[in-house]
């Protein structure tokens, strides 16, 4: 089952969601879902980041490719992208875009580098995430 999801880095926080579904109700992991018919990896994790964030992105270049198992014992293929929050966006007191969660998200959130070690995270998105080299740039900001 193809899906998205959007790496979203932004001044040393990461864009994470809480899902408010399965797999993974009430854990953190980045926003994404499944892409709709006819639509592209980038304008899926768009409208993926869009819809659980309120947050406008410009989908950039592919993070990586993890699959996962879904509910129904199919399997999930999520290409990660990495993307850049879009021009214009409102800003809040802490000079982070403003976040509205909703579709599958119950909360949205930056997180910091230690915030990382006290979420309750998807199974793997640290290790993952690790791997890409996303935490890297969160620590290194």
């Amino acid at each position: 089952m193809p899906c998205v999801g959007g790496v979203v880095v932004h001044d040393g926080r990461l864009l994470l969601v809480r899902r408010g579904q399965e797999p993974g109700r009430g854990l953190w992991s980045v926003p994404g879902g499944r892409l709709e018919p006819g639509e592209t990896v980038a304008e899926g994790c768009a409208r993926e980041v869009l819809e659980e964030t309120g947050l406008r992105v410009v989908p950039g270049a592919l993070v990586g490719t993890v699959e996962r198992a879904a509910p129904d014992d199919s399997t999930y293929v999520i290409d990660d992208l990495d993307c850049a929050v879009a021009r214009g966006v409102e800003l809040g007191h802490d000079g982070l875009p403003l976040l509205a969660a909703g579709d599958d998200a119950d909360d949205a959130a930056w997180a910091s580098y230690d915030d990382l070690a006290t979420l309750p995270l998807v199974p793997l998105l640290l290790e993952t995430l690790d791997g890409w080299g996303v935490l890297q740039r969160l620590a290194g900001s």
